[in-house]
């Protein structure tokens, strides 16, 4: 069989593609908007319906869909939001980017910057805002971080339970509702921002995850990659426990097993002002032990002179969880199909990579 992911890159959409049957070689199977930055991607369901979220500057953010896993595009509606009221003195209603977009059932959930989550129940043909989200009076107080408005870059869905969702905001933690959005409540306790003041670093509200995972087949189990370290939650957000990887607990990419919640893979690198990988070497930590223990894996990946980035959303792995994907922002794209502990280069020669996502 074929396995088949997609990469979302500042110069087009790329299908990849391994025949699993001949060859454990990628190969690049199809280029969708090519010239044209590409931010976010739904892969597609068992119908072939897929979406890709493009942002085209001054021209605005556009999306389009796909009814053919990836052969042919349509524009769709993009996400919009209301008017603004005089009153509202803070960020523009206006969609920035789409950051995020998730499937669950027949919902596509979109996590847009500044700071909205939408719904379509036909695939993008329609967005309706989440108003009770967007409503919350701890909004005003929402701040962003690697962009000057807040934005949802996670969207977990629990599996078990249709109405059960949690998002993460940075800046402003992660929120959860479990009447499928009437009502929302902040959960982040645990965690800590070390850029604010001592009497304000553990304020739920003003936290900065990077990006947050779900464990498919245990859902009460969360990783975060914060701005200030690893958490990881045992109690379906309840509560958040740091936990400490070595080269440096400072990254933006997450991916976590599908099957086993104690496995997850993480992207070091050096904080704040370089946000390079440190000594020049890219490697993933993995941890197999829920956080107690960490490896650094390094087998095929650059060791010298090598300042790739890994974006929030530019690491993946594939539903078996032996199949891993890692694209950068210089263009770099590595594969692994033993977990991480070997990773084959798939091309260097890429535009700057937003996100990877398996099919």
């Amino acid at each position: 069989m074929d396995t088949r992911a997609w990469v979302a890159t500042r110069k087009g959409l790329f299908e990849v593609q391994r025949d699993d049957r001949h060859s454990a070689a990628w190969r690049i199977a199809r280029v969708s908007f090519l010239g044209e930055p590409v931010t976010m991607l739904l892969p597609p369901d068992e119908q072939g319906c897929m979406l890709a979220a493009l942002n085209l500057g001054h021209f605005g953010v556009h999306l389009h869909r796909s009814n053919d896993a990836g052969a042919t595009w349509t524009e769709v509606a993009a996400p919009t939001y209301p008017p603004q009221p005089p009153e509202d003195k803070g960020f523009a209603w206006k969609l920035v980017l789409v950051w995020a977009l998730e499937r669950h059932g027949n919902t596509v959930w979109a996590g847009t910057i500044p700071g909205g989550l939408f719904r379509s129940s036909d695939c993008g043909s329609s967005w309706q805002l989440v108003d009770a989200l967007w409503q919350r009076p701890e909004r005003p107080g929402w701040f962003g971080g690697g962009y000057p408005e807040p934005g949802i870059h996670s969207v977990c869905p629990h599996p078990q339970r249709p109405q059960e969702l949690l998002v993460g905001l940075s800046c402003a933690g992660a929120w959860v509702t479990r009447d499928d959005g009437a009502n929302w409540q902040v959960q982040a306790t645990g965690m800590r921002a070390d850029f604010m003041p001592p009497e304000q670093a553990g304020d739920p509200n003003i936290q900065d995850p990077h990006r947050i995972v779900r464990c498919a087949t245990a859902p009460e189990v969360l990783w975060c990659q914060h701005h200030c370290g690893i958490w990881r939650s045992t109690d379906n957000a309840a509560s958040w426990q740091q936990v400490h990887a070595p080269v440096s607990s400072f990254g933006f990419a997450v991916a976590v097993h599908p099957q086993d919640a104690d496995t997850a893979w993480f992207v070091p690198a050096i904080k704040d002002e370089k946000r390079v990988p440190v000594d020049g070497a890219l490697v993933v930590n993995r941890t197999r032990d829920g956080g107690k223990s960490f490896e650094t894996l390094r087998a095929g990946l650059p060791q010298k002179d090598a300042y790739d980035l890994v974006y929030r959303h530019g690491l993946d792995v594939s539903a078996d969880g032996q199949s891993l994907l890692m694209g950068s922002t210089t263009g770099g794209l590595w594969a692994s199909s033993d977990g991480g502990d070997h990773w084959q280069t798939v091309s260097l020669n890429l535009p700057p990579i937003a996100a990877v996502r398996f099919g």
